[in-house]
């Protein structure tokens, strides 16, 4: 693709993942985004023959897989070298890590929120997609690196996929819904709070005796 087709299809891409954040899937119409892009509909169709339903597979996969490549760097440089000694200042610095993309793409979130609400009207090829290429891969990756804190008896966990699931519902689950998915930041404070009680709380369950 040329470079200024790549940059028209990348305005269209993100003006789409505006209107769809804002209005939803069902009532966001071509013509809205072709207004928040500063395209025409033609141009809008040249790349998206399809229309709005192949746009919006579009804003929805290439979004999961700008928060999961974040997700995948924060298990790299945060579970990489735990050590028992240090392994609840790590987890929390973990958790941090994986929090940040929900206020770095913002945008993308204001999608997955009008996408869980309109579940009914969204065509279930798209919520698939969004599962497979954003949180079932980030999910695989944590339980993976789970794993090897088990085997490396740095946890006790029979289901090390089950015990990171556990510390994401103690951490993340609590701010996604007390933020509304980022709609309301928490502070820097609350969050911090979050975190560091939900880690205590896991590792109550999880650390070696």
């Amino acid at each position: 693709m040329r470079q200024g087709m790549a940059e028209k299809r990348a305005a269209i891409v993100r003006g789409a993942r505006k209107v769809f954040g804002r209005d939803g899937y069902t009532r966001t119409s071509i013509d809205s985004i072709a207004k928040e892009a500063v395209v025409s509909t033609r141009t809008i169709y040249n790349h998206f023959p399809d229309g709005k339903a192949q746009l919006f597979r579009a804003v929805v996969v290439e979004g999961s897989e700008t928060v999961v490549e974040a997700r995948l760097d924060a298990i790299d440089r945060r579970l990489h070298k735990v050590t028992a000694a240090d392994l609840e200042q790590d987890l929390v610095e973990f958790v941090r890590a994986w929090v940040a993309p929900l206020h770095r793409f913002s945008d993308h979130f204001a999608v997955v929120r009008q996408m869980r609400v309109e579940s009914a009207h969204v065509p279930e090829e798209f919520l698939t997609a969004w599962r497979r290429s954003g949180p079932q891969r980030a999910a695989e990756a944590v339980a993976e690196r789970f794993e090897r804190l088990a085997a490396d008896g740095l946890l006790t966990a029979d289901d090390p996929a089950r015990a990171a699931r556990h510390l994401l519902l103690l951490t993340v689950a609590e701010i996604d819904d007390r933020s509304f998915h980022g709609a309301l930041p928490l502070s820097e404070e609350a969050e911090g709070t979050i975190i560091e009680s939900g880690v205590r709380a896991f590792l109550q369950g999880y650390a070696p005796r």
